[in-house]
């Protein structure tokens, strides 16, 4: 709590004053929390003084509140590329963050319980920065940041706000990756990293936390084989969360042919109990692409659970309690382009027969973006359900290859998505309109222009070797097994067990590439 204190009054963040005319206090409160790292083993401890943001009034105390962070699939993209150019990836940690932003608005808040100053019991202090609690606490950090890396050298990537880039001569490259208080950056010169690290030091109190080995509860492993990225300890967390943790593992997590519904006569479970379940397991799926269709899939039903759903979620559980170390592996020096795999699972949804539309994105031997999601249109064949979901593939394909080519690796020529529908390629490539096809909405056909202007290429690949298959229906064992480990899903063991040896996965997918 000292500490706190200490922190609070070096820089600056309040000043005593008599409470205006007019004016009303802010409470504040202390929050102690244990913070461990990636062993289960106490990292520190802390104390946190927060306001009590939830009495701001909007247009009174506040304004504007929305801050960026990063988004998932651009901290993989990074850490892809890295092990792809052998570059190491390094972390950085802002002690009381929200404190450097600079407050536009008047907010007062009472003396902190245990620190109030004898003599002007009073008085009250008025924040001349953001304090942690206040609703707009994370937006004044990121334009105090923000302003740093400009000042700096850095140019913001338009098309993610959280990334910065820094060119230097000689193609010197540094990319840094920013998520509220945390960094990570990377690039190929010693000296920018050195540079900006005092720099960042100078500026702000910082700590360095080296070599990133544990960020967002993602567990990361550098090592001479690759980089590793598991949620290892947070799956071990959620399965003794929901009493899972000593259940039979199971070696799918759904049974194959799995149909839910919403079963308005069933009986109700909690629902409060069942959303904690969807929502740990879906931030489990930032690591784990296995499980992301049937996460999506009891996700569906989160209003209303019953009896039938419970179950399905508990076997993702019990299916994590087998995988619990399972996580995704990007090999050193493997460069490639990136290549896309769509899919979909026609009318797969048995209430509105709605399909599902699923893709994933690889570069190298690991996918760096994925989703499996159901159509917001009830499509009237497999054709129309195939075009729906490569549409949407294709605008996360040019998303994708913006970010590359401003971190200095742009796509040559287009890029490859696999299809294992001939009539949705034909669609996709030959401007005509026939009767199965006028009624499609006009939205969905700007993905003939991508073909047509050479940024799409839709390649056909056979339903055996559709990598996103995975994303839209339960499969059997064997099959689901098998495009796990294309999708570069394994187990920790094997990545510290086998090293840089391990060419089983690169050599079975080059074998099917080159089928294709």
């Amino acid at each position: 709590m000292d500490s706190e204190i200490k922190a609070i009054e070096k820089n600056d963040t309040w000043e005593l004053t008599d409470l205006l005319k007019g004016q009303k206090t802010i409470g504040v409160k202390w929050v102690y929390k244990t913070k461990l790292n990636e062993k289960g083993a106490v990292d520190k401890h802390k104390a946190r003084l927060v306001a009590k943001g939830y009495k701001q009034k909007f247009g009174v105390d506040y304004k504007e509140v929305f801050a960026p962070v990063a988004r998932m699939d651009t901290i993989r993209l990074v850490i892809s590329m890295a092990a792809q150019h052998s570059w190491p990836i390094y972390q950085l940690d802002v002690k009381s963050a929200f404190l450097h932003g600079e407050l536009q608005e008047q907010v007062y808040i009472d003396q902190p319980l245990g620190y109030v100053k004898k003599g002007s019991e009073e008085k009250v202090y008025r924040l001349k920065k953001a304090l942690y609690g206040l609703k707009q606490a994370p937006r004044a950090w990121y334009s105090r940041i923000d302003t740093y890396f400009s000042n700096a050298g850095f140019q913001r990537c338009p098309y993610e706000h959280t990334l910065y880039i820094k060119s230097g001569i000689a193609g010197k490259f540094l990319a840094v990756c920013l998520y509220v208080d945390d960094l990570i950056y990377t690039g190929n010169d010693d000296d920018m990293f050195t540079k900006f690290k005092n720099s960042m030091m100078a500026e702000f109190e910082m700590t360095d936390l080296e070599r990133l080995h544990y960020f967002l509860g993602i567990e990361v492993l550098q090592s001479s084989a690759g980089i590793f990225i598991t949620q290892r300890k947070y799956a071990l967390e959620v399965l003794e969360k929901f009493e899972m943790k000593d259940c039979n593992a199971v070696a799918i997590p759904a049974e194959p042919g799995l149909k839910l519904t919403m079963d308005p006569d069933g009986k109700k479970v909690g629902s409060t109990f069942f959303k904690q379940i969807v929502g740990s397991l879906m931030y489990l799926t930032a690591t784990r692409p296995d499980i992301m269709l049937s996460v999506s899939l009891i996700s569906r039903f989160m209003e209303r659970p019953t009896e039938q759903h419970l179950p399905a979620a508990k076997r993702i559980l019990r299916y994590v309690k087998g995988t619990f170390d399972f996580g995704v592996l990007y090999k050193r020096g493997e460069k490639s382009e990136l290549v896309g795999f769509t899919d979909s699972d026609y009318a797969g949804d048995v209430n509105d027969r709605r399909s599902t539309s699923a893709y994933v994105f690889m570069m190298g031997s690991g996918p760096v973006s994925w989703a499996s999601k159901k159509q917001p249109i009830v499509t009237l064949s497999t054709t129309e359900a195939e075009f729906v979901a490569a549409t949407a593939c294709a605008s996360q394909a040019i998303w994708l290859r913006k970010l590359l080519e401003e971190l200095s690796y742009e796509q040559q020529g287009p890029t490859t998505i696999y299809c294992d529908n001939i009539s949705a390629i034909k669609l996709s490539k030959n401007l005509v309109f026939h009767g199965r096809s006028k009624h499609i909405d006009v939205r969905y056909h700007f993905l003939r222009d991508l073909c047509k202007d050479g940024v799409i290429d839709m390649v056909h690949c056979r339903t055996e070797d559709q990598f996103a298959d995975l994303l839209t229906k339960p499969l059997r064992s064997a099959v689901f097994v098998k495009l796990r480990g294309l999708l570069g899903v394994c187990s920790r063991k094997e990545v510290v067990g086998n090293g840089a040896d391990d060419g089983c996965w690169s050599f079975l997918c080059k074998l099917i590439l080159k089928e294709i």
